[in-house]
């Protein structure tokens, strides 16, 4: 295993010191260290992966220098568009160095939504022309490695990757976490909202320990599983899911239970939906300032204003809360509130250790969602 303060150190001994990205669980050791111990201004938690690397070619037009962009595998949908055309040896070609959290590689057990990814990532980067090697997992080997592909991205003005297994990274907990004092966690504010939906309510919720929260709870209900539609992958994308399924059942209430990373990711999606004018839409943002489930590197939950953001968006409604009582109140208000409508629930950082993962597959979960939303 290697040691995150050592590689952090051949990093910044090499001249990379300029990072951009998304965390991920995989990575989550290195990019605490990161966090906590590169500058303010040379660590971007960006908002997508994509404007991660638009952060790491500005920084090279800028200095003449390489950056590094970190995040998991499954960020690749939203970096192919920037990499291939812009980032590109054939296009502006600009070194950068791409590391590479390897969720679903081939013979090791990972999460359904994971499995794809993994298996076709290698050829992904094959299609995309994209030069990586595989992290060893000595201090040595891993230095080597890196000068190999800074040298590499430099000599050819070019983006490299380098991949990253699972378990490369000996543990590192993150210092650097802002403290919170609100009434509830996040799976307090779960159990709150579904303890308020009707029979008929459908919830969409988001990637990550919302979803596992929210399939934990039912069970506990032995409510069954059929109401819920689990974005187990596609950070960003639930509400537009979401909003897919208000525009066709109009005589039902449908939740977006969100989050804060996953709502700034794709924020774009916000005037979309009140665009579209749905009676029955209700967003919820359970905002806990962190990327919790890929080991609670800040998000900029907490220096936004998701309510006006809405507001200005076209919203008809929307409320920031961080007591159970508000939030049954303000629950009870948008239920008749016929135009798209935001809760924001501020709540602390973290989980339970026992909490389990959906032990139906995503397709099981998609056949009895279905036949639950169909009139």
């Amino acid at each position: 295993m290697i040691n995150s303060k050592a590689f952090y150190d051949c990093l910044t001994g090499v001249g990379l010191d300029y990072f951009a990205g998304v965390p991920d669980s995989l990575l989550k050791d290195i990019c605490g260290y990161i966090t906590d111990n590169a500058p303010k201004e040379k660590n971007i938690i960006a908002a997508n992966e994509g404007g991660a690397v638009g952060l790491a070619i500005g920084y090279h037009l800028a200095t003449n220098k390489v950056p590094v962009v970190y995040m998991q595998n499954s960020g690749f949908g939203n970096i192919i568009n920037p990499l291939l055309s812009l980032a590109d040896k054939e296009v502006y070609s600009v070194p950068m160095v791409f590391i590479i959290g390897w969720r679903g590689e081939p013979n090791k057990k990972d999460e359904p939504q994971h499995v794809k990814q993994g298996r076709v990532n290698i050829p992904l980067m094959d299609a995309m022309e994209l030069p990586y090697c595989i992290l060893e997992d000595n201090i040595d080997a891993a230095a080597a490695q890196l000068k190999e592909s800074l040298a590499l991205a430099v000599k050819e003005n070019r983006p490299v990757g380098i991949l990253i297994r699972k378990g490369i990274f000996e543990p590192y907990k993150l210092q650097s976490e802002l403290p919170t004092s609100f009434e509830m966690s996040r799976e307090d504010a779960v159990k709150t909202l579904v303890d308020f939906l009707d029979e008929k309510d459908i919830v969409v919720s988001t990637t990550g320990k919302t979803s596992r929260e929210l399939y934990e709870y039912r069970e506990e209900l032995n409510q069954g599983h059929a109401k819920d539609f689990l974005t187990v992958g596609g950070m960003g994308h639930a509400s537009q899911i979401a909003l897919g399924i208000a525009q066709q059942r109009k005589n039902r209430q449908v939740y977006c239970f969100d989050g804060d990373g996953a709502a700034i990711m794709h924020l774009g999606s916000m005037p979309i939906i009140s665009s579209i004018g749905v009676e029955d839409y209700k967003h919820i943002i359970i905002n806990n300032g962190a990327h919790d489930s890929v080991g609670g590197q800040p998000t900029v939950g907490f220096d936004i204003d998701f309510c006006a953001i809405a507001k200005a968006s076209g919203y008809n409604y929307a409320v920031s809360v961080d007591t159970k009582e508000e939030l049954q109140k303000e629950l009870a208000i948008i239920k008749g509130n016929k135009l798209p409508c935001l809760i924001e629930i501020k709540v602390n950082k973290g989980a339970r250790k026992e909490l389990g993962r959906p032990k139906t597959t995503p397709k099981q979960n998609k056949v009895a969602f279905m036949d639950f939303i169909k009139e």
